[in-house]
């Protein structure tokens, strides 16, 4: 175990953790909310330092990220454990692995002098914290954040967004990239589908890490009955255009997963809708998630209109920008290409 890097020490053995929105307070011997940091005699520690339940080798696309590095391969990890329990979750077999397993911790000694030399021989750009929440492993990433910055490697967070800003300080000049999951815009949902959490401190870590120069892109899994109001979709993008119109948003189609096996996936018109809401409402890059051959997957500039970057899933089937303008029209596009 690691000492925490974001806590404070309270009275009677109490401490509080100061990483993420829940600011969980733990009487000695008790484990915070995401089943991976406990108190032991007034001292917080990371259960999951080094311990790598996942890896692969992705390209970025998939994280997703289109405008940063495109066409690149990110060094994926993650631990077990999360801050949430979204009844959706996707890697509910890991990120609910403690809380499923009687406290369990599992996973693959794998220290960060390891991850940043796996990801170089690889031929990586970058690592993706991932899969879980890395907010949860928060030590372990940064450590290995530092150490790949230090061997030109860029460092991405794939984040429900719930972290404090205290965490986002630590991360400045570490993390080069963030995708940040909106996953509604009203607390009924991030309270009763993501295991009790708020919308506010979502909204306030994405302008603060935008603030911060790191790169934002925001991802949307529209599922049916639960978040599929296109009113929604207008406040999402309104929000979104009022940080940054040139902030990508990512909708995706939901398909069943977890404790919503019986959901229907969504329609793809309402994924086609809400791409055109956020366009409509002055965003320049919305893509449809999911649905590999839609146009929504394209990049297109927001000037002119000319195809720039398409693709089919995950992969880049041909790339026109140049110097990061628009070949057409000469138009600056919002991407980070090195």
């Amino acid at each position: 175990m690691k000492e925490a890097y974001l806590y404070s020490r309270l009275e009677d053995n109490k401490v509080q953790c100061n990483l993420c929105s829940f600011r969980c307070k733990l009487a000695d011997g008790k484990i915070g909310i995401c089943g991976v940091r406990k108190n032991e005699g007034g001292t917080l520690y990371s259960m999951v330092y080094s311990k790598t339940i996942a890896k692969a080798i992705d390209p970025i696309e998939k994280k997703p990220l289109f405008h940063f590095l495109p066409s690149s391969k990110s060094f994926s990890i993650a631990t077990v454990g999360c801050n949430f329990n979204c009844l959706h979750c996707q890697n509910a077999d890991i990120s609910q692995y403690p809380k499923e397993h009687n406290g369990a911790i599992v996973g693959e000694d794998y220290p960060p002098e390891r991850v940043v030399e796996d990801a170089i021989n690889a031929g990586c750009k970058s690592i993706a914290y991932t899969y879980t929440e890395p907010t949860i492993f928060f030590e372990y990433a940064i450590d290995t954040a530092r150490i790949a910055k230090d061997k030109g490697l860029k460092n991405i967070f794939i984040t429900n967004g719930y972290m404090t800003k205290e965490a986002i300080d630590l991360m400045d000049g570490l993390i080069d990239a963030a995708n940040v999951d909106l996953k509604a815009f009203n607390d009924a949902f991030y309270m009763q589908i993501c295991g009790g959490a708020r919308l506010k401190p979502v909204l306030d870590s994405i302008e603060y890490m935008k603030s911060k120069g790191i790169w934002v892109e925001v991802t949307t899994l529209v599922i049916p009955t639960a978040n599929d109001d296109p009113a929604e979709a207008m406040q999402i993008a309104e929000h979104i255009y009022n940080i940054d119109p040139s902030i990508p948003w990512h909708i995706s189609r939901f398909y069943p997963a977890y404790k919503f096996s019986d959901v229907m996936p969504t329609p793809v018109e309402v994924i086609k809708n809400f791409r055109q809401i956020g366009l409509s409402m002055g965003l320049k890059y919305v893509y449809t998630g999911n649905m590999p051959g839609d146009e929504g997957e394209h990049t297109y500039c927001p000037s002119c209109g000319e195809l720039l970057i398409a693709r089919y899933g995950y992969e880049i089937l041909s790339y026109t920008i140049k110097d990061g303008k628009c070949p057409k029209c000469g138009a600056k596009i919002d991407i980070v290409e090195s």
